[in-house]
């Protein structure tokens, strides 16, 4: 600021214009200054405006002085011949709009430092409108949450252009309120609704700040406990409800349409708001990286807090279809679906089927992979055909896999036979015919069709040849009789090469054995010897 040097001088001279603003309505163009602060280069001198800002406007919302009601155009209130204290609240409640306009475009568009002080001072004065509502009640003992207000900060924190992870991490406290929580579901779903309406690109900056968001709100586990309000009110009873005022812009002027009462702690209605905010998002096409941390977090975040699990039915069919991990993590969740929801899906164990190929040893998924495809073939009812066909094909691919695959997979072949005795056939058939080609189509896409059943695991006691000795050994146990208790395969999965290099140099080689059988007498050996009859030691 003109006439103050440093940023101690601005704060001193910021401090006096609100002082003199909330002493005296006659200095009221003072708050001009103010906002004229915000939009300066200098980030120090933005910060102190952004201060001076919630100590100004706090202090009038607090004490009442803002303008309560649907807000009039300022040209009409100033030419009408309404009282001076109208004329004063309409003009401070529009400056009040400027500054909360201004607020949340920093949120997007300077350091950090400023943008955790504009979101800190945006959630303050939701907070206050809460206790002090600048609209109307339409019934005595209505409830009204800012939402428009509370609209713009969310719209701020979903930047189309830049990284806002670490702002999001400072608004995750606000999320265990539930009043907050549930008007973010709501705010996000219409900020995603904006920004893809009639685009045909979004950006992937956008993507990943919604994501964000949205991966931050957790319903809570228990229904049974209290609860937390941000927005409180000074006679807030149990019996009252959260309303937020949604803003319709029309060709006929501002009208405020009253949304639907939502009981701010029910938790069927947050589940409801839950699933309507992943639903609108899942719905478009996003990015793929976008796409795989939904299905990471999609069986233990997502579909526990879902009203009906079943709609992500569609989402999760679409990735299925991309394969590779994308396709992996979407079946886990369909596995979900079908195993705690009764969703009938016949093609689940064909896609799991095509997706054992060569590089599912060389991926960096393989720990997980294997984890899910022993969950997807635990259970003992599934058909013997089916079993067969996923151990004959892990079989067949082991001919190529490396060790440290070897021992993860070998040990998993044998807890699928411990699990389904009837295909212990492909081990040993006593009285079968001699196979002279095996009849296993390895390019049959349906398990079902491939006779894997009608095969052998000849590939098994080929690897019994082995170089690698804890292979060769794992190969074996399917020559003997298999143990009742399966193997655990945990500390198998995430087994890598170069700990199987260490392991090896770990091990004590053989003692030392005599390669002689009459000890050696002196340097040159025993008298008589060939070499002491030529060579002498002098």
């Amino acid at each position: 600021m003109e006439g103050e040097a440093g940023p101690g001088g601005a704060r001193r001279a910021l401090g006096r214009l609100v002082e003199a603003v909330l002493a005296n309505r006659g200095k009221a163009n003072a708050v001009f200054d103010i906002l004229a602060v915000l939009q300066s280069e200098d980030q120090e001198e933005v910060h102190e405006a952004v201060r001076a800002c919630s100590r100004l406007f706090g202090a009038l919302l607090a004490r009442g002085e803002l303008f309560v009601g649907q807000l009039p155009s300022e040209e009409m209130v100033m030419a009408g011949s309404r009282g001076a204290t109208r004329k004063y609240r309409v003009w401070m409640r529009h400056r009040y709009h400027s500054c909360c306009n201004r607020l949340g475009e920093l949120l997007a568009r300077s350091s950090f430092r400023i943008k955790e002080l504009a979101l800190s001072t945006l959630m303050k004065f939701v907070q206050l409108e809460g206790e002090h509502p600048l609209e109307k009640p339409k019934w005595e003992g209505n409830y009204l949450f800012p939402y428009q207000l509370f609209k713009s900060v969310v719209g701020g924190l979903l930047s189309p252009e830049e990284d806002c992870s670490l702002l999001l991490c400072q608004f995750r406290e606000y999320l265990e309120h539930d009043d907050i929580r549930y008007h973010t579901m709501q705010a996000a779903a219409d900020a995603v609704a904006r920004a893809t309406d009639g685009r045909p690109e979004v950006p992937l900056a956008f993507w990943n700040n919604a994501f964000t968001l949205l991966s931050s709100v957790s319903l809570p586990r228990q229904e049974s406990a209290p609860p937390s309000f941000y927005v409180k009110h000074a006679e807030l009873s149990d019996k009252w409800k959260v309303v937020h005022l949604r803003r319709r812009q029309e060709e006929s002027g501002h009208d405020w349409e009253r949304g639907h009462a939502h009981p701010a702690a029910s938790p069927q209605e947050h589940r409801k708001a839950f699933q309507q905010m992943w639903l609108g998002f899942l719905k478009h096409q996003l990015p793929l990286r976008i796409c795989k941390k939904v299905l990471v977090i999609m069986h233990d975040s997502i579909l526990p807090h879902l009203a009906q699990p079943s709609l992500m039915i569609d989402f999760l069919a679409r990735a299925c279809d991309v394969r590779g991990a994308v396709s992996l993590l979407a079946l886990n969740g369909l596995f979900i679906l079908i195993h705690k929801h009764n969703l009938e899906y016949p093609d689940f164990y064909r896609k799991l089927y095509g997706l054992l190929d060569p590089s599912v040893f060389h991926v960096k998924y393989r720990a997980r992979f294997f984890h899910l495809a022993d969950l997807f073939l635990s259970s003992s009812h599934l058909p013997a055909y089916l079993v067969a066909a996923f151990t004959k094909r892990l079989a067949r691919l082991a001919l190529t896999a490396p060790p440290e695959a070897l021992l993860t997979v070998l040990p998993f072949i044998c807890n699928l036979l411990r699990r389904h005795p009837a295909c212990r056939v492909l081990v040993h058939r006593p009285r079968g015919p001699e196979l002279d080609a095996d009849p296993y189509d390895p390019r049959e896409e349906d398990p079902a069709r491939s006779r894997a059943l009608e095969s052998s695991l000849w590939e098994l006691q080929a690897l019994q040849q082995h170089y690698h000795p804890e292979a060769s050994k794992a190969a074996s146990a399917v020559s003997q009789a298999l143990s009742e208790a399966e193997v655990s395969l945990a500390p198998l999965l995430e087994l890598t090469a170069f700990q199987i290099f260490e392991q090896d140099l770990q091990k004590k080689g053989p003692e030392p054995v005599p390669l002689e059988f009459i000890p050696a007498q002196g340097l040159l050996g025993r008298r008589g010897d060939l070499c002491a009859q030529h060579f002498t030691l002098s």
